[in-house]
């Protein structure tokens, strides 16, 4: 049996030990460096209350993830027949999912809502060309973004060199400038034209102004046919583990020690040991400051390529080295605010007594404030929150570890937050109940600077025969969970198979047609994606 050595408990990671497990052919040994599993997908837990670092929508063009999540958290239902409509299936609720549904050991199928704050407004997001927006923006603007977009048809920017470019090619200037680059520019901390294309490629993919004319078309028309042109943005519906997406990584691990697996906490990987084209070993250092050194058959990597390199023993060539310390990372800070009420505003499309909207997440474009996003966890899990009656927020804010949101203390950070929601009118100071402050470092992997040279580190990492990259940092790609979990899979099977053509593993994101009819044992399927 092959001894693979994991680095990173978070979704790629877990799921490369899961699957080795149940292939009876490798047993995995997981080295985190922290004391929980998850990553950026795990839950927080403050006082009752549950946080989701950065909002996770269980939604996957991939049935082959679809799947694996359910067999993990059955859905739940509060009626006999459960339709999950994006799946097209009707399933029988049975003795198990009752049992699952008691202990909360499920997933609930969520309404999508995600709108845009700005000009003290709410906007649909995607933008839908109704009254709500028509009267929001204004005439003036209007004619503006049709003469913009317009001229961005009849001549769009030749090469794409920039998200600026991929954008306006899309959008048209004056609808770039209003509802993308002020966000986007809070997100990176890096003007448009200096992040890369690819980025828009990978996260908006598709999408347009006739994408989004023909999705509202075919709402109005209740067309339901096959719907594999739905944009990833566009979705309506996803899954969501009733106790947060920590809840089913917790569940992931728990199979994977039950079945023999090993997980490690609090072991921070220091150094990888390599020889005549292979890994031979990993380096760690446990809570105590104890070296300890761990062989593998074979090793897959979570953790930030920048630190990877950094440990490779012997060293990386110099030129590889250089790259991979420069490349750059965007750090993200959430502030959870219990309130008692929001304040009143019509267009928050409120029923509630404590006035709190109905989103998921909230766009805040505002350009007088540093935040970016504002969660609503009791939208994503009524059991995210202790006291129904209250309202849970998560003011998301991007930042560069060591930068002056970053070094701020918890309760100064707190008092920022809370004056920048009362500021844009969403909240009174006095119905602040209680605060709490996570900071998560390297938690966006960037697309300007060193990353245009990632390919030679890349080229060189893939040239030690047993070591595969996976996940968001492991091989610096924006992804979200389902694209990192299929990387994984295809790891596994290498690792497996004995098949070594790491460009698959590195196509996941790149197109994702590509990846459902090419994964082994994945499917394409008619989802809203």
């Amino acid at each position: 049996m092959k001894s693979v050595v994991i680095i990173g408990a978070g979704p790629a990671g877990l799921t490369a030990a899961l699957e080795l497990i149940r292939s009876g052919r490798a047993s995995p040994i997981v080295l985190e460096a922290s004391d929980a599993v998850g990553g950026i997908s795990r839950t927080i837990e403050y006082k009752g209350n549950r946080m989701d670092i950065g909002g996770h929508r269980f939604f996957s063009k991939s049935e082959w993830v679809m799947k694996w999540w359910r067999e993990i958290l059955p859905i739940a239902a509060d009626e006999p027949t459960v339709r999950i409509a994006y799946q097209g299936q009707t399933r029988r609720v049975g003795a198990d999912i009752t049992a699952a549904v008691e202990s909360k050991h499920v997933m609930l199928v969520r309404n999508r809502l995600s709108r845009i704050y700005f000009l003290r407004k709410y906007f649909d997001y995607p933008i839908k060309l109704n009254r709500t927006t028509l009267t929001n923006l204004g005439v003036a603007r209007l004619v503006r973004i049709g003469i913009s977009y317009a001229w961005s048809v009849l001549f769009p920017r030749k090469k794409e060199n920039s998200l600026e470019d991929f954008l306006v090619n899309r959008f048209g200037a004056e609808l770039y400038r209003t509802f993308f680059k002020d966000y986007t520019e809070k997100v990176w901390g890096m003007s448009c034209d200096r992040i890369s294309a690819e980025w828009g490629a990978q996260r908006i993919k598709g999408l347009s102004i006739v994408e989004t004319l023909r999705h509202a078309l075919r709402q109005r028309l209740r067309i339901t046919a096959k719907s594999r042109a739905t944009k990833t943005s566009l979705i309506e519906h996803f899954l969501y583990p009733c106790m947060g997406p920590g809840q089913l990584w917790q569940e992931v691990a728990r199979l994977v020690t039950d079945g023999g697996g090993e997980i490690r906490f609090r072991q921070r990987v220091t150094g990888l040991r390599h020889q005549d084209g292979r890994a031979v070993s990993v380096l760690t250092e446990d809570a105590t400051g104890q070296t300890i050194e761990v062989l593998g058959d074979a090793v897959i990597s979570t953790m930030p390529v920048k630190d990877l390199v950094a440990g490779m023993l012997p060293p990386a060539p110099a030129d590889v080295s250089e790259i991979a310390a420069a490349l750059p990372y965007r750090d993200f800070i959430t502030v959870g605010l219990l309130v008692s009420r929001m304040c009143d505003n019509h267009q928050a499309l409120s029923t509630r007594a404590n006035n709190m909207p109905p989103d998921n997440w909230i766009y805040v474009q505002e350009r007088d404030v540093r935040m970016g996003r504002l969660q609503v966890f009791n939208n994503w899990s009524p059991d995210l929150v202790a006291d129904a009656s209250k309202v849970w927020l998560g003011l998301e804010y991007f930042c560069w570890e060591g930068d002056d949101l970053w070094r701020q203390d918890d309760q100064a950070m707190i008092d920022f937050a809370v004056g920048e929601l009362e500021k844009i009118g969403m909240i009174n100071r006095s119905d602040v109940l209680d605060g709490t402050v996570i900071r998560v470092p390297k938690a966006y992997p960037a697309y300007f600077g060193a990353y245009q040279k990632l390919p030679q580190v890349r080229v060189w990492l893939d040239g030690l025969e047993n070591l595969y990259l996976v996940g968001r940092n492991g091989m610096h790609r924006y992804n979200n969970q389902d694209h990192s979990m299929l990387t994984a899979k295809l790891a596994v099977e290498a690792i497996l198979d004995g098949n070594v053509d790491k460009a698959l593993i590195w196509g996941v994101n790149i197109d994702d047609d590509y990846h459902e009819a090419k994964s082994k044992g994945d499917e394409p399927h008619d989802g809203l994606g």
